[in-house]
C-alpha cells in the first residue's frame, strides 16, 4: 500500500472509530488495516491512534495528522479530477428519510446512475440524529431547521405542511374552521427525537405562528405509525402534503384548517465542514436540488 492509500485508511480509521469498519470500507482485510497503521507509525516516528478493546481514538499528534491527511487527500483528488474526463466515481454514502427517498429520489435513480456509471450510492434510511464523520456518511438531507452541529448547509427547498384527520374522527368531534375551535379536539402525539417532548401543532394565523398542545391517548415517535393512528382516527395530525397524497385521494384522511396551515418546513443537505466538497457529493447535490426544485412539496 503506497503512502497516499495508508493516509486514506488512516482518515477512514479515525472517522469510524475501527478497524474493521474501516476495512470494510476499503474492501480490506482487518488484519492489513492494523498492519498499516503499525507501519504507517513507524514511518513517522508517532502514536497515531489508542487502541482499546472497544475504542479506536486518534491521540493528539494523531488529530493533527487526520487533519493535514484530508486536505491532502482532498487535493489529490481535485488535481485528478481535472486532469481526467471530471466524471464522479466511487462510493457515495447518503441517509435521508425513507418516504422522502421512496417519493422523489428513487423514481430519478435509473436516470442518475446512467449518466454516471463509474459512482455508486449506498442509501441509508431515517430520520435519526446521524454523526456523519463517526458513521462513515457524506452526506444527510433532513427537514426542519438544522441546529449548530458544525456541518455544512445546502438548502433544497421547502416542504408544505397539512393539518388531517380521519372521516370517522371528524364525524365524532367535529370538524374545526379555525384554531379557537378546537377544543374537545384531540391529536396523536408525535414525540421530538431531539427533545423527547410531544410536538405542538402549529397553526399560521394572519402572519403569527401558533403553536397548540392538545391532549393525545397516544404518542409515538415515529411518523408511519402517527400516520397509520390518524387514519384510524385516534386524532389530527401535521406531516408534509406529500405524505398524504394516497390518502386524500382515496378519502381515508381529510384536510382541515387550510386557512391557517402550519409553516413550510426547510429541507437542508448537510455535509461535514472539514472536507473539500468531492465531485461525487457535488453532482449528487446539484441533481437531488433539481428534483426537488421541480417537485411539488
Amino acid at each position: 500500500m503506497d503512502r497516499f492509500d495508508a493516509m486514506r485508511l488512516f482518515v477512514r480509521v479515525v472517522e469510524r472509530r475501527s478497524f474493521t469498519a474501516a476495512a470494510a470500507d476499503l474492501g480490506l482485510p482487518r488484519s492489513t488495516a492494523s498492519e498499516v497503521l503499525k507501519e504507517l507509525e513507524a514511518r513517522l516516528g508517532i502514536r497515531l491512534i489508542e487502541r482499546t478493546t472497544r475504542h479506536v481514538t486518534p491521540t493528539l499528534d494523531g488529530e493533527e495528522y487526520y487533519r493535514r491527511c484530508v486536505g491532502i487527500l482532498a487535493d489529490i483528488e481535485e488535481a485528478e479530477t481535472a486532469l481526467r474526463d471530471a466524471s464522479p466515481r466511487g462510493l457515495l454514502r447518503i441517509d435521508a428519510h425513507p418516504l422522502l427517498t421512496r417519493t422523489f429520489l428513487l423514481p430519478h435513480l435509473p436516470a442518475f446512475l446512467a449518466a454516471h456509471p463509474q459512482l455508486d450510492l449506498r442509501i441509508g434510511q431515517g430520520d435519526r440524529l446521524v454523526d456523519l464523520v463517526r458513521e462513515g456518511v457524506d452526506c444527510v438531507i433532513r427537514s426542519g431547521a438544522p441546529e449548530a452541529s458544525g456541518m455544512i448547509q445546502r438548502r433544497l427547498g421547502s416542504i408544505e405542511e397539512i393539518t388531517v384527520a380521519s372521516p370517522a374522527y371528524l364525524r365524532e368531534h367535529g370538524t374545526p374552521r379555525q384554531p379557537d375551535e378546537l377544543d374537545g379536539h384531540r391529536m396523536v402525539g408525535f414525540i421530538s427525537s431531539r427533545t423527547g417532548e410531544v410536538l405542538p401543532l402549529e397553526f399560521s394565523c394572519d402572519g403569527v405562528l401558533r403553536q397548540v398542545v392538545l391532549p393525545s391517548r397516544v404518542m409515538v415517535n415515529n411518523s408511519d405509525t402517527m400516520v397509520d393512528l390518524a387514519r384510524l382516527g385516534l386524532g389530527l395530525v401535521q406531516a408534509p402534503r406529500y405524505r398524504f397524497a394516497p390518502d386524500l385521494a382515496d378519502g381515508s384522511l381529510i384536510e382541515v384548517l387550510s386557512d391557517t396551515p402550519p409553516s413550510p418546513t426547510p429541507l437542508h443537505a448537510l455535509y461535514p465542514q472539514n472536507r473539500q466538497l468531492t465531485l461525487r457529493l457535488r453532482v449528487f447535490l446539484d441533481w437531488i436540488a433539481g428534483i426537488l426544485g421541480r417537485a411539488k412539496l
